[in-house]
This record gives C-alpha cells, sequence and structure tokens, in this order.
C-alpha cells in the first residue's frame, strides 16, 4: 500500500550526487512531508564514484544502493519504483543541479494523476564555448519552455527531471530492451499517450552545469542514433530525424547525403571533437550518420 508521500529516485551511473541529495533532503525536512530519497547505482566501474555516495546511507530517509549488475537506465528506473514506498515519485537524473529552494514545493503544488515533466535549464558559462554538448543543448534551450512542451506534451516528454503517481507508472514503465540511456524516454512518451496517461509541462527546471567532452559526446551521440536506428519503427513520430529520413522520398538525395558522410565525415568529426565545433556541422554528421546505418 503506498500512500501520499514523495520517493524521490535517482538512477545513478558513474556520478557522484551526494550535493543534490542533500539539497533535496533540506528541502524535504523543511517542507514536513513523508518522503524517501532512494539513488540506484547501475554498477558503476568507477569505485571512487561508489565510495563517495555511500555518504547517502548516513543521510534520514535516504538509501543509496548498489546494483549487482548493469542493465541500464530505462531497467533502473524501474527498479527505483519497485522499491519506493510512496505514490508521487519524483525521477530526477545524477548529473543536474537543484536550482532553488522551492524545486520540491513547485512539484509538491502539481500533485495530480499522471506525469509533471519540470524541464530543464543549462547554465550559462562562457567558458564552455568550446563544448559540442554545452552549445548545443544552449541553442535549443529557448525551443523548450514549459509553453512549448506542452504544445506537444507526449513528444516533449524527457525523463531527467519527472513526477509521477505509481498508479500510472505501473501501467507504463520504462521499456528495458533499451539498454543504455537514449530515446528510452521517447518512447516512454509515446506509451503515455497510447495508455492515455494526463502530462502537464511546468516551468520547474533542473540546471545542467556538467556536460560531456567532445570526442565522448560525439560516441555518445552516434550509439544513440544506433539505438534510434533499432526501434526506429516504434519511435516514428516521436524523432525530427526520422521526420526528416521519412521524408527523403528522392533515391538520389539520400545516396548524396550518404556519400557525402563517406567522403567528409571523418573531417566532420575531426571538428565536432576539437575545440570550435560547429553546430551545422553536428546537424549535418547526424543526418549522414543515421542514414549510413540503413
Amino acid at each position: 500500500m503506498t500512500n501520499d508521500g514523495l520517493s524521490i529516485l535517482i538512477p545513478s551511473y558513474n556520478n557522484v550526487c551526494v550535493d543534490q541529495v542533500k539539497d533535496l533532503q533540506r528541502q524535504a525536512q523543511q517542507l514536513d512531508i513523508d518522503y524517501e530519497i532512494i539513488v540506484a547505482d547501475d554498477a558503476s566501474p568507477d569505485q571512487s564514484s561508489i565510495q563517495a555516495n555511500e555518504v547517502i546511507n548516513e543521510l534520514p530517509h535516504c538509501r543509496f544502493i548498489v546494483k549487482e549488475n548493469n542493465t541500464g537506465s530505462a531497467a533502473t528506473r524501474n527498479f527505483l519504483a519497485q522499491n519506493s514506498q510512496y505514490r508521487h515519485m519524483l525521477f530526477l537524473d545524477a548529473d543536474i543541479h537543484i536550482p532553488d529552494d522551492h524545486f520540491l514545493s513547485n512539484y509538491l503544488q502539481e500533485r495530480h494523476e499522471g506525469v509533471v515533466n519540470g524541464g530543464i535549464s543549462i547554465c550559462t558559462d562562457d567558458s564552455l564555448r568550446s563544448c559540442l554538448r554545452y552549445i548545443y543543448e544552449k541553442e535549443a534551450e529557448p525551443l523548450h519552455t514549459a509553453e512549448k512542451r506542452q504544445q506537444n506534451k507526449y513528444q516533449e516528454f524527457r525523463s531527467t527531471n519527472f513526477m509521477i503517481d505509481k498508479e500510472s507508472f505501473q501501467k507504463c514503465p520504462f521499456d528495458e530492451r533499451f539498454k543504455k540511456s537514449g530515446y528510452e524516454d521517447v518512447l516512454f512518451g509515446k506509451n503515455l499517450k497510447q495508455k492515455g496517461i494526463p502530462v502537464v509541462h511546468i516551468d520547474n527546471p533542473v540546471v545542467m552545469k556538467t556536460f560531456e567532452n567532445n570526442p565522448d559526446y560525439m560516441a555518445k551521440m552516434e550509439r544513440n542514433l544506433r539505438t534510434l536506428h533499432q526501434f526506429r519503427d516504434e519511435l516514428r513520430g516521436y524523432s525530427r530525424l526520422l521526420t526528416l529520413d521519412k521524408g527523403i522520398h528522392i533515391a538520389a538525395v539520400r545516396w548524396f547525403i550518404k556519400g557525402w558522410h563517406r567522403v567528409f565525415g571523418r573531417l566532420e568529426r575531426r571538428n565536432l571533437c576539437g575545440s570550435h565545433p560547429s553546430l551545422r556541422l553536428f546537424s549535418l554528421y547526424k543526418i549522414g550518420y543515421y542514414l549510413s546505418l540503413n
């Protein structure tokens, strides 16, 4: 039996999230609510991050669990839900920052059936202008206000920062075929719509301040595109890249893009891994890489 408290659930992999947990625990204490904070480590190879997170077990109402096997972020979120006790569950990524002292209270005002998606904001840091992930996220940030997300509420769902009631989650768990992070939240959004579970987008973002270096981000993006290709039939209508792919009706255009990528892809990738990455090249590289998977 669940009650109307709040379970704060954080999947972690090679992340130290002690400061985040302390911020959340302090806010929950001040709100005088029933709560728990559970961090589940997905068998991180970085033992130093596991050791650092052990401190979480010393905080009131907090638990740090280390899984024996790496099963992916989708399965880890399902694991967290299964081990939680309260009706409302707030899922947060481990590498984000809590923006202010009103973060939890903003969510508590929105407790109802279905999903509440709080969104993401990007820090402003000129020292990161050579970081591809940073400039990409910063460029896209104005497109993801709560108002704009609500216009396509299921397509715009992201798992970084959202609250859901347990009954809705049991109807629509994450698909554990996704063994790595990437597009599992997109399919989750589609499944929410198919199950008729309501989604509301609000302006209660977490802050991204930590970004991969360019080679690591490129490797992650390529892995995500392979995942997108694997699940392309199920994700159609929920990915701009799949919509673009479907819209290329002229075979010569498709072969030109693939040929361009075969000839210039390495040069593009060199730029994107370097100190002056181009967002235009990034878009071109993604299209070429994806089409080359066919």
